[in-house]
């Protein structure tokens, strides 16, 4: 008999040890990473409502507005769906309390909702003209939405006021064309539409701009944007 055959034979491991040490793993891991998540999903969603509430009470033009979805759309991008949602309800509720459900609602709607659906666009790397579109149709529907919530609390249609600023843009558009007609109700409407439109699809822009670099900087990058943008700005 050999050595080698007198040598003892070395235990088979066993399966539903080796199962449970990796559910164990897994479950070790699952608890480091929830405490992290939940503390950044509210960390985060009150770095939202702060960044409205300095506005509201101390604007400062654009420079704060094209952060308001920003935080919300990382939770996104760092947690998932899930926590997405809960950044949102949790801004709107921190701001009913610090300034009442009315200032909440025009938060909640459209920013907070903006920032989960750029998140989740930014999320699945889709080109920056699907999620700027998409954003800009909220954004469209949100204007609208504030002018009805604000139109019912007021108990004034705000509606007239922006067709009046719009009738008063068209009429000076006519004057320096030269064209001797006045515009149409229907012209006026669909000019207003299209001036909020164009507005929100700015407004969109610069967010994926800042977003963009903002972003690439902390470690959680968003889809490249078009070339020209990237040689405009002269950004690698």
């Amino acid at each position: 008999m050999s050595i080698v055959d007198s040598l003892p034979e070395e235990p088979e491991a066993d399966p539903s040890l080796a199962s449970s040490t990796q559910s164990q793993l897994q479950y070790q891991s699952l608890n480091v990473d929830s405490p992290l998540k939940m503390v950044e999903t509210a960390f985060l969603a009150s770095t939202a409502s702060l960044i409205w509430f300095i506005n509201f009470y101390f604007p400062l033009g654009p420079v704060l507005r094209v952060l308001f979805p920003i935080p919300i759309a990382l939770v996104y991008l760092r947690w998932g769906n899930r926590a997405a949602w809960m950044a949102a309800v949790t801004s709107g509720l921190l701001l009913a309390v610090l300034m009442g459900p009315v200032r909440s609602l025009l938060f909640v709607m459209p920013f907070a909702f903006m920032g989960v659906l750029l998140g989740a666009t930014w999320h699945r790397r889709v080109q920056w003209i699907v999620s700027i579109i998409l954003g800009t149709l909220l954004g469209t529907v949100g204007v609208f939405f504030r002018l009805w919530f604000l139109s019912l609390l007021s108990g004034e249609d705000l509606w007239v006021y922006v067709i009046n600023q719009v009738t008063e843009i068209i009429n000076w558009i006519f004057l320096h064309l030269q064209l001797l007609t006045t515009p149409n109700v229907l012209l006026i409407q669909l000019g207003a539409i299209a001036l909020i439109f164009i507005n929100n699809f700015i407004y969109l822009f610069i967010v994926h701009l800042v977003a963009w670099l903002l972003l690439d900087a902390i470690g959680n990058s968003i889809p490249r944007p078009p070339r020209w943008v990237q040689v405009l700005m002269d950004y690698d």
